[in-house]
């Protein structure tokens, strides 16, 4: 069976079989900025500087897992998913927000 057709699509697009130092590293870079970005859209509050450092240091270190996952699962599709929901949600909340704002 040949391994490039159960790649997932950002493996595939980051042709982590033909060149898996680079690919890797891309996929990384892309799940830890997809993972930060669906933090920050959903989960971020106001912290002290430590505890952000701490949160952000688990998060690169949990995407280190996810990125092994990710060569054949659709980790990172799904975290497109997720940020795609949160903006939308974003936005739809500061219409909101604004449209009720202009009501008073």
């Amino acid at each position: 069976m040949d391994v490039s057709q159960r790649l997932s699509f950002f493996a595939a697009l980051f042709r982590v079989d033909e060149n898996p130092t680079v690919g890797m590293w891309m996929l990384y870079l892309t799940i830890a900025a997809l993972s930060i970005l669906v933090y920050k859209l959903g989960f971020a509050q106001k912290l002290p500087l430590i505890k952000s450092i701490i949160i952000y240091a688990f998060l690169l270190l949990g995407s280190t897992v996810l990125t092994f996952l990710a060569i054949f699962l659709p980790i990172a599709e799904g975290l497109v998913v997720a940020a795609l929901i949160l903006i939308i949600y974003k936005l739809r909340l500061r219409q909101h927000k604004k449209a009720e704002a202009n009501v008073k």
